[in-house]
């Protein structure tokens, strides 16, 4: 009976479409003239375009790029006086201090592991801008999805450097009890969900917890979601940009577009207008894009970003451009891709941190002095830190089993015997004492 009302109101739709079109068509000249120009389709599929009787291809170059909007110059000159945030001394020297701690630590720690003392390790170096600028402009009930080049806004929202030290460790203080690996930090009280290492993961879940907070009565946070160019070839960033465009999802889908991925230069990753290009013409989404060693122009577009999505419930793209300065990881070696003097300009001109430093040193804000100071009492306390938590116990093994299932199942309880048996068998060939009891 379903299928029969349903043919019934099938057919009735389409004689009244019938009569719709026959109405329309005793208004129309049958001549050899021109349709007229204000005839727009009305399929399904795609409305409101008109119709041409010409056959031309679309071509890439039929469309202006989307320009990058920025505040200051290489010089730390504001270009546009109405476009300067008026931030007050007290925050942009917070924002200098903190990326000069995210670099300081990624200098140290980057050395840590070539010395064998940790396994793995990312640096930031570069795109500090980007995750200071970007996280200054949210709340921090704002819930955060990261890649794993994103610790900056870390530091930014309080994480402190005895956590990111014992994390990149995995011993008994690390939040993550010793089960990810460094650089893959998390915090629940920050609001910052635990970096996941397969790429592009983390995209279609801040699309879903965006819409769990659209749901909510009077929400007044939105997510925001850092990701990678080349994670934006990944088939899971296409499926979030489709949920969150056709869902409606309160989102900012942050891509840090620093030119190489792994060890790909973006002209052999993707092709067209950047990742920004994507938004309104692929996706029907809002977009930004910015100059990401700019940290005003990060700040002033997250600002405006994060207005837009609450505002509308809708969510954005937002491509900020900067050049990864640092190799992509320590297993990365960049010098076999691009060249050192193109890397020295970055390093240098167009470094984030010599730009608002350029800033302060014009406004009266800076001395040079008091940098040194603090540079010196941050090496000093991550190695420091560095020395109390290499000493530290690990987690005790059994933990493996623990923190994913509410009651953990019948076949991880059989491994976890196994396991305790062979170790007791066999507890002369494992490191039992490094490993809480």
């Amino acid at each position: 009976m379903s299928f029969l009302r349903k043919s019934v109101q099938l057919f009735s739709a389409v004689r009244q479409n019938a009569k719709m079109l026959g109405a329309v068509s005793a208004h129309r000249s049958y001549s050899s003239s021109p349709k007229s120009a204000e005839e727009r389709a009305t399929f399904p599929g795609f409305h409101d375009a008109p119709f041409v009787n010409d056959l031309k291809l679309t071509m890439p170059e039929d469309y202006a790029p989307i320009p990058i909007y920025r505040v200051m110059d290489r010089d730390g000159y504001i270009l546009n006086e109405q476009e300067d945030p008026q931030l007050s001394q007290e925050v942009v020297e917070k924002m200098f201090r903190d990326m000069l701690l995210l670099s300081t630590m990624d200098k140290i720690l980057y050395e840590s592991q070539r010395q064998g003392r940790i396994s793995f390790y990312m640096t930031n170096f570069g795109e500090e801008a980007s995750h200071i600028g970007s996280a200054a402009a949210l709340e921090m009930r704002d819930i955060i999805y990261g890649q794993y080049r994103e610790a900056g806004v870390l530091v930014w929202r309080g994480f402190r450097i005895d956590q990111f030290i014992d994390q990149c460790y995995g011993n008994v203080d690390d939040l993550g009890r010793g089960k990810q690996m460094p650089v893959h930090y998390g915090s629940k009280e920050l609001n910052f969900v635990t970096i996941s290492s397969p790429l592009s993961t983390q995209i279609p879940q801040a699309v879903g917890a965006a819409y769990a907070l659209k749901r909510r009565p009077n929400n007044d946070a939105c997510v925001v979601c850092y990701f990678g160019e080349g994670a934006a070839s990944e088939g899971d960033t296409h499926a979030a940009f489709n949920f969150a465009a056709t869902l409606e999802c309160p989102v900012i889908l942050f891509c840090r577009n620093n030119g190489f991925a792994i060890s790909t230069p973006s002209n052999e990753q993707y092709r067209g207008d950047g990742i920004a290009g994507r938004g309104p013409m692929g996706y029907g989404i809002a977009t930004i894009r910015v100059d990401g060693t700019d940290v005003f122009a990060v700040y002033n577009a997250m600002k405006k970003a994060r207005e837009y999505v609450l505002r509308e419930n809708k969510p954005i793209v937002f491509e900020a451009l900067a050049y990864r300065v640092g190799h992509h990881s320590t297993s990365d070696d960049s010098t076999a891709y691009r060249s050192a003097d193109e890397i020295e300009v970055w390093n240098t001109l167009e470094h984030p941190i010599s730009k608002l430093k350029s800033y302060m040193v014009h406004k009266g804000w800076f001395n040079e002095q008091q940098e040194t100071e603090f540079v010196g009492n941050v090496r000093k306390q991550v190695l420091k830190q560095i020395a109390v938590s290499e000493k530290k116990l690990k987690p005790n093994w059994s933990e493996m089993f623990e923190g994913v299932y509410d009651t953990v199942p019948e076949h991880l309880k059989e491994q976890q015997r196994e396991l305790e048996k062979h170790i007791e068998t066999h507890k002369e060939f494992y490191p039992l004492k490094s490993f809480k009891q």
